[in-house]
């Protein structure tokens, strides 16, 4: 660029600094960028998905923003280069971007704020901890009331979680998947009635959450090897015995 002759040189100026400082244009580019971050929200959800990869639901959650405004800021943070995203079944899932700038910005945010990144065991205990919290939760969901008949595809979109992660994780948290789980539950609160109360078989079957007594038949002769029927009988006839 031209070196003017400043009005007082005081001959503190680098030698050949202004003759290697950027243009103009270059300066209003950097401000762009530091005016794609300044929105609280957005850079909250910057320094977010700098430690963890989620989907907008569960963005949405955590800021207590509505999914389009949360969208606004992602899509402006994405265009900014600072974030990526990806595919995961029907979500899409969003993180911070490995580059140079995006890693400025997470040491800017940190150091402006007095901030230190949690460790990578502390990240991985706090995700545990989350998904713990999200499969009791599903899990007391689904206790709660026996009778309901709720596909797994349902309880996916209830609690806003892609179908197999809620497969993998709850089977991971308590041993079996969601299907099979609540079906063991269905089938001891059925043995429960049947020792318990003179109910009818058609109104045990209505409480445990099936359609007909022929299908609740046939799932807990499965479950236990004989009939419902039978499991009251053989139940009695200890008792008198």
């Amino acid at each position: 660029m031209e070196i003017k002759k400043l009005p007082h040189n005081h001959g503190k100026l680098p030698a050949g600094l202004l003759a290697e400082m950027p243009g103009k244009t270059a300066f209003e580019n950097v401000a762009d960028v530091f005016r794609m971050v300044s929105d609280g929200n957005r850079v909250q959800l910057f320094w977010l998905l700098c430690h963890c990869e989620e989907c907008v639901a569960d963005l949405s959650a955590l800021m207590g923003l509505s999914s389009p405004a949360l969208s606004h800021h992602l899509r402006i943070l994405k265009n900014a280069g600072l974030i990526v995203s990806h595919r995961e079944g029907r979500e899409v899932r969003y993180t911070a971007a490995t580059t140079p700038r995006a890693q400025a910005f997470h040491a800017l945010i940190e150091d402006t704020v007095e901030l230190s990144c949690p460790t990578g065991e502390e990240i991985a205990a706090a995700a545990f901890d989350s998904r713990m919290r999200d499969m009791t939760d599903i899990r007391d969901y689904m206790l709660s009331d026996l009778s309901r008949r709720e596909t797994v595809d349902q309880l996916a979109a209830r609690f806003h979680i892609n179908r197999t992660t809620l497969k993998n994780e709850f089977k991971r948290a308590f041993g079996a998947p969601p299907a099979a789980y609540l079906r063991n539950a269905k089938m001891k609160k059925a043995m429960e009635l049947l020792r318990t109360t003179d109910m009818a078989l058609s109104e045990i079957a209505t409480a445990v959450g099936y359609a007909s007594q022929n299908k609740f038949t046939e799932a807990f002769r499965d479950a236990s090897g004989v009939s419902p029927r039978e499991y009251r009988a053989l139940y009695r006839s200890g008792e008198q015995g």
